[in-house]
């Protein structure tokens, strides 16, 4: 699996549900990389998407404990081995991990690569991301040119784990 993040200075991505950066070349990224792939994501991060329903183009599961929770358009699953099950057959490289925290927590360690947007900003934050440089098992590998939208540095890295 592979995951794709947006992380303020400190490794915060969400406050009160929303993400805290809305840069229009992040979500056009976001679309490109998860285009045609399957991703996961929480209740809650679905609920964020618009009309809160699943991605068009893309097979989608929704990682919940939740257990009546039902939704059109997507596999539901209540434990990280039934996603793991869900995706055994699917190329690693053709799932990506979309958040939220909780579910980024849970399936990192069985991600292989992550597309992390990195804005050189502080803001308030109440969900972060697991800071990667400072974990022994994950190492920046590239990372583009500097950024800028409306007064936000950011660049696109990419770690891969060792």
């Amino acid at each position: 699996m592979e995951l794709i993040v947006a992380v303020s200075k400190n490794w915060g991505i969400g406050k009160n549900g929303d993400l805290l950066f809305s840069i229009p070349e992040d979500m056009k990224f976001f679309r490109t990389s998860t285009q045609g792939k399957t991703v996961v994501m929480g209740r809650k991060t679905l609920a964020s998407l618009p009309g809160g329903r699943p991605l068009k183009n893309r097979r989608n599961i929704v990682l919940t404990r939740d257990a009546d929770l039902q939704v059109e358009g997507a596999l539901v699953c209540h434990t990280p081995d039934e996603v793991r099950a869900a995706v055994a057959d699917v190329p690693g490289d053709q799932v990506m991990v979309m958040g939220g925290a909780q579910i980024y927590r849970l399936l990192l360690d069985d991600c292989d690569k992550a597309y992390v947007t990195r804005v050189d900003a502080e803001a308030e934050a109440d969900s972060f991301f697991p800071d990667l440089d400072r974990r022994e098992d994950w190492v920046l590998d590239s990372q583009s040119e500097e950024k800028e939208h409306e007064g936000l540095r950011y660049r696109f890295c990419t770690y891969v784990r060792k």
